[in-house]
């Protein structure tokens, strides 16, 4: 089966929907399957290339806030794009931009099948400009994707169920199918038994949160958690990400030092794929504040290695059913919530490293194979509609 794979950004670093694309991309040639992307250039300086290539579109004003965010467009050309759609069986569609509008006038006029993925809420967009919670806005382009690009589609990845739920009450079209983005089947490499400082009452308690440094993350959530701690001196609060708002959260969160609230300094790094199984395997508690997530790549990944989640629950993320029971979730933008839960799990070591365990497990179910057969499953059903 030829199977093209359709975004602006393929290779980009740091930015979780071409990161998913990457690794179902190559689970899928894994599986044998005849894979090409029609996407903008690596601009890494070395690397491949995708097998149609578009050149970089530069958007006027905003093309800053688009580089902040680890995002790159792709110009549209008719010809590139044509080449593509007529070499495929089915085409998969990652976003509901223009350049998928365009592939999808020309599949319709070559009778080319399309599916797609829902990889970004319209909040995801408008957060970055301070608009997030306005819901008129956030609602209009919902059904402006929905009636230009996804509706087009005969079928649907919802990577979550929230996502499912959320599509069917604004009454889409395609058919729905729930299909994680899946995860590298990775080794848990956090050890069988705790360390001999384990239960150390002077010991820092690593508190992690993993992702990108921008306003739907909302890490001051957990800033302001701290605050309301009881361990709040044993802390150690480390943000593996980059973002947009490095420079503000690095401000806020340096208070709690300066105001005497915690005793170590917060961390903010960038880490390697494999800097960051370490750091999810030694942390006590990977926490989650997102109050925009399709899914989540980043807290299951820490979940794999065993780590214990506390994330919020919202609208708009759907990120909490990865949480085993309800110490692990708390209301989104709710800190004193929030604390209360932290504090339960440092106050029970013996717990949290048994649910560290359970945890691990639970996210073999979302081994990336299995993601890539129900793909192809999907891909078999849209080639004979």
């Amino acid at each position: 089966m030829k199977i093209l794979f359709v975004l602006n950004n393929f290779y980009t670093k740091g930015n979780g929907l071409s990161a998913s694309a990457r690794r179902t991309v190559q689970s899928l040639k894994d599986a044998g399957e005849e894979v090409r992307v029609l996407s903008g250039p690596n601009l890494t300086g070395s690397g491949p290339q995708p097998e149609y290539l578009l050149k970089k579109f530069y958007f006027p004003i905003f093309q800053g806030i688009i580089n902040a965010h680890g995002y790159m467009f792709a110009s549209s050309d008719k010809r590139v794009i044509e080449e593509a759609v007529r070499w495929a069986d089915v085409i998969h569609l990652e976003e509901p931009f223009v350049l998928e509008y365009k592939t999808i006038k020309i599949a319709r006029r070559l009778g080319k099948p399309v599916v797609g993925t829902y990889h970004l809420h319209p909040e995801n967009i408008f957060c970055s400009v301070g608009m997030g919670n306005w819901k008129w806005i956030n609602r209009w382009l919902l059904h402006v994707e929905r009636d230009c690009v996804f509706n087009h589609c005969s079928h649907l990845q919802c990577p979550t169920q929230n996502v499912y739920e959320r599509l069917v009450r604004h009454q889409f079209k395609p058919e729905l199918r729930v299909i994680s983005n899946g995860l590298i089947p990775d080794p848990c490499i956090r050890p069988a038994e705790p360390p001999a400082d384990y239960f150390d009452p002077d010991r820092p308690l690593k508190i992690v949160y993993i992702g990108r440094l921008s306003v739907e993350k909302d890490q001051p959530t957990l800033i302001q958690a701290i605050r309301h701690s009881s361990f709040a001196h044993r802390i150690q609060l480390i943000f593996a990400g980059l973002g947009p708002k490095e420079k503000a959260y690095r401000r806020l969160a340096g208070k709690l030092y300066e105001d005497g609230v915690v005793r170590y300094q917060p961390e903010f790094s960038f880490y390697t794929r494999d800097g960051l199984r370490a750091l999810a395997a030694e942390a006590d508690l990977c926490v989650h504040c997102a109050t925009v997530e399709v899914e989540g790549l980043s807290i299951m990944e820490a979940l794999q290695q065993g780590a214990v989640p506390v994330i919020a629950a919202g609208w708009h993320t759907g990120t909490s059913q990865f949480a085993l029971d309800d110490r692990s979730v708390f209301p989104e933008k709710d800190a004193k919530a929030l604390a209360a839960r932290i504090d339960w799990w440092l106050a029970h070591p013996e717990e949290r490293w048994k649910m560290g365990k359970r945890y691990a497990a639970s996210m073999e179910q979302y081994d990336i194979t299995k993601s890539a057969a129900a793909l192809v499953n999907m891909y078999k059903d849209a080639i004979s509609c």
